[in-house]
């Protein structure tokens, strides 16, 4: 048995809290997924809570914590989470004595969320080898990955004033592009708005600089996950990223889903770590047994499209692909060690966005970059609209689950945001 498996993972457990128990919610008290909340409308600070069902649990009100710095308790050890999550579990459990404390509930209906947690830094990693490969094919027909690829977790460091919460809208981004058959760029709206299918990964306990994390504590480093959505220019892409890499193209926005759910949570569902056959093994600083045996994570991926005519009409938007975080080609562990082994001090709060989270098959691609083949590809929608990239008023909608035999199916909510018109129309 899987030591990280103890009795909060117990498939038969119920909660007093009725919603948790029902068969289809993403929160039963098997998940406990951390997030801040507020009473809706109001500026009132964020307190952390706990989702279980259709409700929230406020930790502090429950005693459970002292605190509602976020920050300040995903530093915590491994010990101490599993010993908080223990806690959070007993207080919810059927039959317990959390039941006569129904005034720490909160209905999630009444509440706003806000981000997880305070995040730092944020670093966008190339997890998935079949994006990177599709994606390389239409810049490098013959050579679609470079020589790096199957050695080095790729990244980059993105920014995170521009990260927002599930539920958001954003602007339309201008940026300078270039056509083939121009001699000078033009400035304006991006014309190839995209969306990119990620999990996020928060930093809980930090490193001191200097101090490298090795394979075998580096998910002890890990407080939970989300789902990313890292917005993407593909037209403002191209034309700048030579030779630094991605920069306006990216950091307009990026939209994360607002409960972490924790490394505990999800230690049912893990996967053996293979690379393919012929592939090089990584190199000893990025390979451990542990990592080998149980690195990936079983997480099922679906990227929804709602137009603004379909919202108008109560059309709940297509389902355009799906795929699994178990496909990546580097784990979460691996890139925790390739960013601090030369001595970068991760902190608290700290993000990584996997890269986009393509699967093998070409309609499990990630992005529509992907989906579209570079725009050559017109996609036809449920209610006969077309797109190529995304156009104003569309919403994407990305979810995740885990289900497995003799595990309770456990999920990440939603991860949702608008595109609205560009704020003002630039001229070269």
């Amino acid at each position: 048995m899987n030591p990280a498996i103890d009795d909060t993972h117990d498939p038969a457990l119920t909660s007093w809290v009725t919603s948790a128990n029902a068969p289809a919610s993403d929160f039963p008290i098997q998940n406990l997924p951390f997030g801040r909340f507020r009473p809706k409308g109001s500026q009132a600070p964020l307190r952390i809570g706990v989702a279980i069902g259709d409700q929230v649990l406020d930790l502090a009100a429950a005693g459970l914590i002292v605190t509602n710095d976020m920050n300040a308790l995903m530093a915590n050890s491994a010990q101490q989470r599993r010993q908080l999550r223990q806690a959070i579990s007993a207080f919810l459990r059927a039959g317990s004595a959390g039941t006569k404390a129904r005034a720490c509930i909160v209905a999630q209906a009444d509440i706003e969320m806000g981000l997880p947690c305070r995040i730092g830094d944020y670093t966008d990693f190339y997890t998935s080898i079949h994006h990177a490969t599709t994606v390389g094919k239409q810049f490098r027909p013959e050579n679609p990955l470079l020589p790096n690829y199957k050695w080095i977790p790729i990244g980059y460091h993105g920014r995170t004033s521009s990260i927002g919460v599930s539920g958001e809208s954003f602007h339309r981004p201008n940026g300078q592009t270039k056509a083939l058959d121009s001699k000078v760029p033009s400035v304006g709206p991006t014309r190839k708005l995209d969306y990119e299918l990620e999990i996020g990964v928060f930093i809980g306990m930090p490193n001191e600089r200097g101090e490298a994390v090795t394979m075998q504590e580096a998910e002890s480093r890990v407080f939970g996950l989300v789902l990313f959505n890292d917005w993407s220019a593909r037209d403002i892409q191209p034309w700048e990223y030579q030779p630094l890499g991605p920069f306006l193209s990216k950091n307009f926005a990026s939209t994360v889903s607002p409960w972490m759910v924790t490394t505990e949570a999800l230690a049912p569902f893990r996967s053996a770590f293979v690379r393919p056959s012929g592939d090089p093994e990584p190199l000893p600083y990025l390979d451990s047994p542990a990592n080998r045996e149980a690195g990936a994570f079983d997480i099922q991926l679906e990227v929804w499209l709602q137009t603004a005519k379909m919202r108008d009409s109560g059309h709940a938007g297509d389902r355009l692909v799906t795929s699994n975080f178990n496909d990546a080609y580097w784990t979460v562990a691996q890139m925790v060690a390739h960013h601090t082994v030369n001595g970068c001090n991760l902190q608290s709060g700290d993000l990584f966005g996997t890269g986009t989270l393509s699967g093998p098959r070409p309609e499990q691609a990630g992005s529509l970059l992907e989906l579209s083949q570079g725009g050559e590809k017109s996609i036809k929608l449920s209610n006969g609209e077309m797109r190529t990239f995304l156009e104003d008023g569309d919403s994407v909608v990305l979810r995740g689950y885990c289900e497995r035999t003799g595990a309770r199916r456990i999920g990440f909510g939603e991860c949702r945001a608008t595109v609205l018109p560009t704020r003002a129309t630039l001229t070269t």
